[in-house]
């Protein structure tokens, strides 16, 4: 893939700026500017950013009904009536179930959890559900990480004598379900300071306000972190505000002493003595979780979540990690026959999007699918397949681009649809797949900039290899923990040259192993280009190139520095 790279060189005023606050800091001018970008101007502001604090959480209470919400559980406790803690199969819903149903069991012992079929019931409430509670009895479901779009469900639960609390952060319609409490930041009347929670990250509010209210210690709530990063990172939330705080003690928790169902996908995943990151989530721990529901039923993962016995939890995460083995066969299948169908379109170069059909495609994986079409072609992607006589799927944006809005201007055409500005699920009838392709297109047409439809790297700062010292390094990974919001810096370096030991590797020779000096500096640096051998001919004479990249810590040389690189293009002339 060709990138373009963008940069932005700070004007003399802004390098003057950073490198006074550098001072004030302590730290590079390079990071001060990084942080000037991330809007912190000041060494109150920044130490907040380095050093978050849990006390710095919001007031749970400042989110619209939950005073009601938590009156309603103390109430049903009170009385020994049953709660359903009910979730979405997929890696929040289920960590968000975990927390709620574990937190709250401490309490009850009248509760019990549900998690949806994918393939029998679909994406969110559901009578069958709501019946099965009824018939045990069930006073108060509380519903996570779905449900704002359920107004007749709701209506039906509450005909049955249910109450239902939502606790939900995807995007609602003007009109909300009529439960006894609606959970969401993204309530256009909110009064939450925060609206780019996790479902779990909700949640977790509700049982803080819980403990808050019963006088039980917010100490408590430390175990359920683990779970709450690993939602944050696998839903590909924001790492800002509030996710910064739950995101850092998470991982703080993931990396000390996290549950034992966590420490089995951990040990699954040979991450055991790494210090992980939200990169290992979102790559090993994320998919594993997703695995169960995408393949068979997320009971099985909120099972292995609330485990307690080291044995039974490794049985459990080695059945889950089957699941994922046979997803990626699925998913790379699925993405070599969605990638014929987009290569066969006779006017590609001319699309602005991509929609895909197969009737025979798994359902599970169509949103894995999507992304990689997003990532392959730089395009907004749908891609849709058939269940139970209705044309369902996911799709997935590209950087800047509101994907709920495009798919929102065709809801006439859909029975259902949900989700945020870079990844929503819908359901349509087969008969409007042709229609909704049609005005799809013609609304990103008419919506997207060109610069959205490019591959391009936004470079944070141009630096020698000389900047990159051992403070540097260790000052840069207090930006922990990186994703939306706060993505890890991309420098780049010019003018730098093989020292002459680099080499084509991996298993088809696709990768380039590096070794690197530049031209100001007799530091020898080494590096790794994954997927980039087509470059190693023009690496070897000897020329100079530019190269853009990250930081990372050498996993098998622990402490040791190596660039991960984006990309290397011929050096321009000086």
């Amino acid at each position: 893939m060709n990138y373009k790279w963008k940069y932005a060189p700070p004007s003399p005023e802004e390098e003057e700026a950073a490198r006074k606050f550098g001072a004030e800091l302590g730290i590079h001018p390079v990071l001060a500017r990084l942080l000037q970008n991330r809007c912190i101007t000041n060494v109150p502001e920044a130490r907040k950013f380095f050093h978050p604090q849990l006390s710095d959480l919001h007031d749970p209470f400042l989110m619209n009904d939950m005073d009601v919400a938590v009156d309603a559980i103390n109430g049903v406790i009170g009385r020994g009536e049953r709660i359903l803690v009910f979730g979405d199969y997929d890696v929040d819903g289920c960590t968000a179930v975990t927390v709620v149903y574990s937190f709250l069991r401490h309490y009850s012992t009248n509760i019990g959890y549900y998690i949806p079929d994918r393939y029998d019931e679909g994406y969110g409430l559901s009578k069958r559900c709501i019946d099965d509670a009824a018939a045990t009895r069930v006073k108060l479901m509380i519903v996570l990480d779905c449900g704002i779009k359920s107004i007749e469900e709701v209506a039906y639960a509450n005909s049955l004598g249910i109450d239902v609390i939502i606790c939900d952060h995807h995007v609602p319609d003007p009109e909300l379900p009529a439960a006894l409490a609606v959970l969401n930041p993204k309530r256009k009347d909110s009064t939450y300071p925060y609206s780019h929670l996790s479902g779990c990250g909700v949640g977790f509010k509700l049982m803080q306000a819980f403990a808050q209210n019963n006088g039980i210690a917010f100490n408590k709530l430390i175990p359920l972190l683990d779970l709450c990063v690993i939602s944050i990172a696998g839903d590909i939330v924001p790492v800002t505000g509030e996710n910064r705080i739950l995101a850092y003690h998470g991982l703080r928790r993931l990396n000390s002493c996290p549950s034992t169902g966590v420490q089995a996908i951990i040990e699954l995943c040979s991450l055991e003595g790494k210090e992980l990151t939200m990169n290992d989530i979102v790559f090993k721990i994320g998919p594993r979780i997703n695995a169960s529901g995408r393949m068979m039923n997320g009971k099985e993962t909120v099972a292995l979540l609330t485990e307690k016995e080291h044995d039974s939890a490794i049985e459990r995460a080695g059945r889950i990690n089957l699941y994922n083995e046979v997803r990626k066969d699925i998913d790379k299948q699925m993405t070599e026959e969605a990638g014929e169908i987009v290569d066969g379109l006779k006017n590609l170069s001319d699309l602005r999007s991509l929609v895909v059909y197969n009737p025979s495609w798994h359902k599970g994986v169509v949103g894995i699918v999507a992304s990689r079409l997003t990532e392959l072609y730089y395009r907004p992607a749908v891609v849709l397949t058939l269940s139970d006589g209705y044309v369902t799927g996911s799709a997935r944006s590209v950087a800047g681009f509101d994907i709920y809005k495009a798919i929102e201007s065709c809801r006439d055409l859909l029975e259902n649809f949900g989700g945020h500005t870079y990844a929503v699920g819908l359901t349509m009838r087969p008969e409007n797949v042709p229609a909704f392709k049609d005005r799809f297109e013609k609304y990103v047409e008419e919506h997207i900039r060109e610069e959205q439809t490019e591959a391009s790297i936004d470079i944070s700062a141009v630096i020698d290899f000389r900047d990159i010292t051992k403070k540097f390094r260790s000052d840069l990974k207090r930006f922990n923990p990186f994703g939306p919001g706060n993505p890890k810096p991309i420098f780049c370096t010019k003018h730098v040259y093989d020292y002459g030991t680099s080499k084509v590797v991996g298993r088809e020779q696709e990768h380039i192993k590096l070794e690197l000096v530049d031209d100001k500096s007799n530091t020898i640096v080494n590096g790794i280009a994954f997927g980039q051998s087509s470059q190693a001919r023009y690496i070897k004479t000897k020329r100079a190139f530019d190269i853009c990249y990250t930081i990372e810590e050498n996993t098998h040389r622990h402490g040791e520095m190596q660039l991960q690189i984006e990309d290397i293009r011929p050096a321009a002339d000086r």
